[in-house]
């Protein structure tokens, strides 16, 4: 909600249809061929729909443009039980652009990393389009890999980061995307994080219902380890009188952007100021309790307990659970902020069991109980320097 505001300039976004139309930035040939291949994998979906293990959907909001784009690729890397799944929230003039460049473009700067780290693997990013996807193998993502894995995220977010500062094709000054991510395989869940959309769990108590657990902090500017960074380096944070509730980022001396979010992709006006794409990174280890992990962006957050989101996707069939939240968000919108403008919203609900449907009865709509029960194991990343 309120990603990016300028006191300075107004900014006229082109037309565009919604989030799930193919890529169509202004890229190199080179990219577009691989980008073409990409979304030609089995498995990989980044259309509304829904598969065996997921639902996806993404529509929207009043704006101009719709700036969320979503991923959901099964058999990541041709692993039966691994799935890579993540949300993206653009914002600025060319924030769909940079959204859709990274739902297109990480999977892919993820398996480099890792091979890199990892140099025993057998696949590589060079082949990655040169052999049959049949061929690819790697290790059981285990605890003891966590710390590798970790540092695969850090080191891609990084080098996307790059890549979108290098390149001449979007312009990324003022536009930038945020990001939440997931990777399971097998019994192991990890998460990055890069901006204030949102994973939450859906799992079991000790009496049978259904309690929200979330895996990822909302890095927003006025969190204190956020605000310390960000002053540190010059930059200011502060709320708009005609919106205390927002915290934004602004630069040292103009009052532009105005960036709702301490951590995102892109908006390399404000990288020298405190805003870096450094993935908060966490852990969980799933039991039978886990039932589905919700991804979605702000604009479902913002208007929604974590544990009325559990609640509505338990209570519709799989197929048609992200169509039936963003729906309930959208009325929501409608009925709390009616002055504003509905946020675009986008969802992947991940399912973690062979269950057909979950039961309504399953699910605690308490929403006293939307706390954290249990917490998935943190392990954090800080920035090796206080600005990029």
């Amino acid at each position: 909600m309120g990603s990016c505001l300028s006191l300075t300039e107004a900014s006229s976004l082109p037309s565009m249809d919604a989030c799930d139309e193919p890529l169509c930035s202004p890229i190199t040939f080179s990219d577009y061929r691989i980008e073409m291949r990409v979304h030609r994998v089995p498995g990989r979906l980044f259309l509304n729909g829904s598969s065996q293990v997921a639902s996806l959907f993404c529509k929207q909001g009043n704006g101009t443009i719709n700036q969320d784009a979503m991923l959901l690729w099964d058999n990541f890397c041709s692993k039966d039980d691994a799935v890579f799944c993540g949300v993206f929230d653009g914002h600025g003039p060319h924030g769909h652009l940079v959204a859709k460049k990274l739902r297109d473009s990480f999977p892919l700067k993820l398996i480099a990393q890792w091979n890199s780290i990892n140099p025993n693997t057998t696949y590589s990013y060079r082949n990655f389009f040169n052999t049959s996807f049949d061929d690819f193998q790697h290790d059981s993502v285990a605890p003891t890999n966590i710390a590798t894995l970790r540092q695969s995220f850090v080191r891609a977010c990084k080098t996307m980061d790059s890549e979108l500062r290098d390149q001449n094709q979007i312009d990324c000054s003022s536009s930038g995307s945020t990001a939440v991510i997931l990777l399971k395989q097998g019994h192991d869940l990890v998460i990055a994080n890069v901006g204030d959309s949102r994973a939450v769990l859906a799992t079991q108590d000790r009496n049978g219902s259904l309690t929200a657990v979330q895996l990822t902090t909302d890095l927003k500017p006025d969190l204190p380890r956020e605000a310390e960074r960000i002053r540190i380096c010059k930059g200011r944070v502060f709320a708009l009188k005609s919106e205390p509730w927002i915290s934004r980022v602004w630069l040292p001396n103009v009052n532009s952007p105005g960036l709702a979010m301490s951590r995102a992709f892109g908006d390399f006006c404000l990288k020298d100021f405190g805003i870096i794409s450094v993935p908060d990174f966490s852990y969980h280890r799933l039991t039978h309790r886990d039932q589905f992990v919700v991804l979605a962006t702000d604009g479902v957050w913002d208007v929604l307990s974590n544990q009325e989101v559990v609640s509505i996707v338990a209570s519709t069939p799989r197929s048609s659970a992200a169509r039936i939240l963003v729906d309930a968000a959208v009325q929501a919108w409608k009925a709390k902020l009616p002055s504003s403008k509905v946020d675009d919203c986008s969802v992947v609900c991940l399912f973690l069991n062979s269950k057909s449907d979950l039961k309504p009865s399953t699910t605690n709509t308490d929403p006293s109980n939307d706390v954290e029960q249990s917490s998935p194991t943190l392990l954090r990343v800080e920035p090796e320097e206080k600005c990029q």
